[in-house]
């Protein structure tokens, strides 16, 4: 058997972060996944995609995502029911994320930036989640000298490049 999704779409609003009674943190938010074909006006159109994230990524989704945000989905599908006020049962299908990767840099063009710390100018995923940012920021004023996460560090500007034998994997 086999079930993964992989999405990569715009949180339609915040995330919400909320936390289970054993203190467990939870958060839904929404993607909108752009479809690869337009419709007869020539618009193209979007599904809306409930997702679920736990944890510690929970909680990093809910800091540094926000409307807007670009985002990659994986996990899996999961439907599940529970009987609504009117006494109808309710199901609801979602993607359980196992992994969330911010596929923007904080701060650009997607979210509307209303959350705090706006000066870090990283890029964050779930293979990042739990990291110390503070450390991680000093690691790259240290290491960056003056380059920017843009620069090309391999453009020559007509210069011949020089590379040790020792530097080359064959």
């Amino acid at each position: 058997m086999l079930n993964r999704v992989v999405l990569v779409g715009r949180l339609t609003k915040d995330p919400e972060l909320r936390y289970t009674p054993s203190g467990v943190a939870v958060a839904t938010f929404t993607l909108a996944v752009n479809r690869t074909f337009q419709n007869q006006q020539g618009e193209r159109e979007a599904d809306f995609i409930n997702c679920v994230v736990w944890r510690k990524p929970a909680e990093n989704v809910a800091n540094f995502l926000n409307k807007g945000s670009l985002a990659g989905v994986d996990g899996k599908l999961q439907t599940r029911n529970y009987e609504g006020q009117d006494g109808r049962r309710v199901y609801v299908t979602e993607v359980v994320a196992e992994s969330v990767q911010f596929l923007e840099p904080k701060g650009s063009g997607g979210g509307n930036n209303s959350r705090p710390n706006n000066q870090n100018q990283g890029y964050g995923s779930s293979s990042s989640f739990g990291y110390d940012q503070n450390q991680q920021r000093s690691n790259n004023n240290n290491n960056n000298q003056g380059y920017r996460v843009d620069d090309d560090p391999f453009k020559n500007d007509g210069q011949p490049i020089d590379i040790s034998d020792d530097d080359l994997p064959f």
